[in-house]
């Protein structure tokens, strides 16, 4: 019995002890690579079957979680990682920026600046590589690695660098600002009696010009001048009836016969002329 609970001790504490190892590597491995083991199992609960190591480097695998944005399958470098380029300029930082005053002077035709080893011609190259019977792309490129020719300097060309114009030191630059609105002008409403002038002379000038326009006599209208303007009325096709009903006449006739009956209808549209209203009914429009 004592036998049985000293190997039951003991194998208690080798499980405690291999499981709280199994816990500090698993914690470190998350601590390393955190992003790729949650992906990999919010993949797992979206997906059905194995999801490899492989499948969450590839974008077009990877699905996006709810609530969250898409994974591009890229792992970080650690906690440990700094990001960026080491700066290795060594300017002396705030206080020698706020102690010194570096200017940059202008390049002249005579500088070091200029003197600068030009660049291949690569025009040349090609033209001499094509006279010694170069063919290939592969051809060309090996003769310009084997074979140098620079271009020729502005010196030798017979052309001057050209230099910038002096500028006075005491030159500022930018666009010059708009003179401030005095306040008093503001208060007193001077630009609105400044418009107001304005518009009023604007209509005395165009009153006085209408004052020497010349005026044309207006001509009168008079019922003859009507009658002359106006056009007969084109003799309107009668309504369609029923065969059987065109020989029928009218059940009631106040005038006398149809010659009557013409001559009224002549005088009435004769007359509407120079009546106002659109049946022509109405009072004359001229004395």
């Amino acid at each position: 019995m004592g036998f049985l609970f000293v190997f039951s001790l003991v194998w208690c504490t080798l499980f405690v002890n291999v499981w709280r190892l199994v816990s500090i590597t698993t914690e470190d491995t998350n601590r390393k690579y955190r992003g790729v083991t949650v992906l990999k199992l919010e993949m797992q609960a979206s997906r059905v079957g194995v999801v490899r190591d492989s499948m969450l480097a590839n974008p077009l695998l990877i699905k996006p979680a709810l609530g969250k944005t898409k994974s591009k399958g890229l792992t970080c470098l650690g906690p440990d990682f700094v990001y960026g380029t080491v700066a290795t300029i060594q300017d002396g930082g705030v206080s020698e920026a706020l102690s010194n005053w570096h200017t940059h002077s202008l390049p002249t035709s005579g500088s070091r600046g200029h003197s600068r080893r030009p660049g291949k011609d690569f025009v040349a190259l090609n033209r001499k590589g094509v006279k010694s019977g170069l063919v290939t792309a592969k051809e060309h490129y090996q003769y310009r690695a084997t074979h140098d020719r620079r271009q020729a300097s502005l010196a030798r060309r017979g052309s001057r660098v050209p230099v910038p114009p002096r500028i006075p030191p005491d030159t500022t630059f930018g666009i010059s600002t708009q003179p401030s609105t005095p306040i008093c002008e503001l208060l007193e409403h001077k630009y609105a009696q400044r418009w107001l002038e304005e518009q009023q002379a604007k209509e005395r000038a165009l009153e006085e010009r209408q004052l020497n326009l010349p005026k044309l006599g207006r001509i009168q209208e008079t019922r003859t001048t009507l009658l002359r303007k106006s056009r007969p009325m084109p003799e309107s096709t009668p309504l369609w009836k029923l065969p059987r009903f065109q020989q029928v006449g009218p059940a009631l006739d106040t005038f006398r016969d149809p010659y009557a009956r013409k001559k009224a209808f002549n005088a009435h549209f004769s007359d509407s002329v120079a009546r106002t209203g659109q049946l022509g009914q109405g009072t004359y429009t001229v004395g």
